[in-house]
């Protein structure tokens, strides 16, 4: 029982990894006053981006770099939209996730030649796992040892990256000059320009932060959790990550506690493919594959309260004249 729940935590560990850099790049964006529907497009295109340099070059960290790039491009696309242009986020969003999802099959088909697919990464072309100081050592050390060889050993350096981001924000949000002037565009942009600060620019870096993380999210999904990109295989994941930052109402710990519940939840699923119920029988696969997204509403509808966005959010800002 307990090596159960310990493989089912390994398991939620990996599936949350991708929800938390796009959760806490949400963060970033909507605490700045952007709404960011299209967290899901970045994910989807940055996940073909790093599939396809890793599959060319040869190396993992030439498709992550490829898979951030393309991901940054498209929040400043949204931000060309949105900020420079006043433009409605929701539309502009909506809008990020069409073309991405049409755009990498094609680009996929006419390059690779493969259904919408890339190459069967391996090697150096992926995000391998990685294994603590003394795993080996401990692993037969009762309780410790499975905790430490099996939970907290074995992943990749993204899973890593993506917990330890979750103190940086902390400390960025709150801490620093740059957290305290996103806080404010988000709440108050007209006081922010009163004081002489552009809130434009504010606004622009941290869409550049939210596509970073977005595509350490999508890199994640094709060149570490999985080997090569796959027609949607996002999966909803951006707007799940929608769904915990709403849940942890803008911050970053709660945003953590969410995504885990959101993929332990997801993992509950995979773990009961095949499971035969008794006066119900096995079941069905459909079923298992919809009970996270069904939660995740039921959570949201039922236990989250009422959850207060910035003040700011979703509306153009305008420079009021002297």
């Amino acid at each position: 029982m307990f090596e159960t729940l310990i493989l089912m935590l390994d398991a939620t560990m990996r599936v949350s990894t991708p929800l938390i850099f796009a959760a806490l790049a949400g963060l970033y964006s909507e605490r700045a006053g952007i709404v960011d529907i299209g967290l899901e497009g970045k994910i989807l295109g940055s996940a073909f981006a790093a599939a396809a340099g890793a599959a060319v070059f040869g190396s993992a960290w030439i498709g992550l770099f490829f898979g951030i790039m393309a991901s940054v491009s498209l929040a400043m696309v949204h931000g060309f939209a949105c900020i420079t242009h006043r433009g409605d986020h929701i539309v502009s969003g909506v809008a990020i996730n069409t073309i991405v999802a049409g755009l990498t099959v094609t680009l996929s088909m006419n390059w690779f030649g493969m259904g919408g697919q890339t190459p069967t990464l391996s090697g150096d072309s992926r995000f391998l796992s990685v294994t603590l100081p003394f795993a080996d050592a401990l692993a037969n050390v009762p309780v410790i040892g499975l905790i430490y060889s099996e939970l907290l050993s074995g992943h990749n350096i993204l899973v890593y990256l993506a917990f330890a981001m979750v103190p940086v924000t902390y400390w960025v949000i709150y801490k620093t000059r740059f957290g305290l002037r996103l806080r404010a565009v988000g709440e108050n942009p007209h006081a922010v320009d009163t004081a002489g600060i552009s809130v434009a620019f504010i606004r622009y870096r941290a869409l550049i932060v939210c596509g970073i993380l977005c595509g350490l999210a999508g890199a994640y999904l094709s060149t570490a959790h999985n080997a090569g990109f796959l027609k949607d295989m996002s999966a909803g994941k951006g707007y799940m990550a929608l769904a915990a930052l709403i849940f942890g109402k803008w911050r970053p710990v709660p945003v953590l506690l969410a995504c885990l519940l959101f993929g332990f939840l997801d993992a509950v699923a995979i773990r009961m493919q095949g499971v035969v119920i008794p006066g119900i029988g096995e079941v069905p696969v459909q079923a298992i594959e919809v009970l996270p997204y069904v939660l995740t509403v039921l959570l949201l509808a039922g236990f989250i309260g009422k959850a207060i966005g910035p003040k700011a959010i979703g509306r153009p800002y305008v420079k009021e004249r002297a």
